[in-house]
């Protein structure tokens, strides 16, 4: 069957970084904002955690964003919404200093370009954890906007998390698409992997390969992105 659509995953994929790096970075920057607000850091960024996890296991009945607040909301009280507008702010004015954990390639908007201009779609399978202005900025990081993509996934657009398989059935069905007609490229195993059981053909880039579960990674295609260039052409 035709391909018709790539998707990319983009932390560790179409933007290489250190995701151990990333993660000390923004969450302290984040509870360094949010201090001045009265959140005591350990406990906030505790807190965000359980947050994310709330968005993992949405199940599609609400917003991955509705899902984040309302966990957040049990630790801290309903008043605690009231502080959206300085969760943006924080994106808006210090979330690109955490850009210093990240290695951005110009192969990244090459291999996106090539695939665009053989007419084919492409859409950004970010794992929705994040707010839009957060996605739309580590997408320019990488040399990226949202013109390069049919559709990018944000907590507010999203009702699930990879590696739930329903993830990725939403994006198919934006797209009017089967499995089989897509190719998924990602760095986590577990969380990129798994869209092969939809009928994707995959490719696992290995740059900054995560692999928590310590699976064979031979049984994917896989390499570093002159690898996936040659992958892309074998099969588009």
């Amino acid at each position: 069957m035709k391909t018709k659509a790539v998707l990319f995953d983009l932390d560790g994929t179409l933007l290489p970084m250190d995701a151990e790096a990333f993660a000390k970075a923004y969450f302290g920057g984040l509870a360094k904002a949010m201090a001045v607000r009265g959140f005591e850091p350990q406990k906030f960024i505790q807190s965000i955690w359980k947050g994310v996890g709330a968005m993992v296991k949405n199940t599609g009945v609400r917003t991955n964003e509705n899902a984040f607040w309302d966990a957040f909301a049990l630790i801290y009280g309903e008043g605690v919404r009231e502080n959206e507008p300085y969760f943006e702010a924080y994106y808006r004015e210090h979330f690109d200093e955490v850009e210093k954990a990240c290695f951005p390639t110009p192969k990244a908007k090459q291999i996106v370009d090539k695939i665009k201009n053989k007419g084919v779609t492409v859409a950004l399978a970010t794992n929705p954890v994040f707010p839009q202005i957060a996605t739309k900025k580590r997408m320019n990081w990488a040399g990226l906007e949202e013109g390069d993509f049919a559709l990018y996934t944000t907590y507010e657009n999203s009702t699930h998390c990879k590696p739930n398989l329903d993830y990725y059935r939403d994006i198919l069905a934006s797209l009017g698409l089967k499995g089989e007609e897509c190719i998924m490229v990602g760095n986590d195993v577990d969380e990129d992997m798994v869209a092969e059981e939809l009928g994707m053909k995959v490719f696992l880039l290995t740059d900054w390969l995560l692999n928590k579960s310590g699976k064979d990674i031979g049984v994917y295609p896989h390499g570093n992105f002159d690898d996936l260039d040659k992958f892309i052409d074998e099969n588009l």
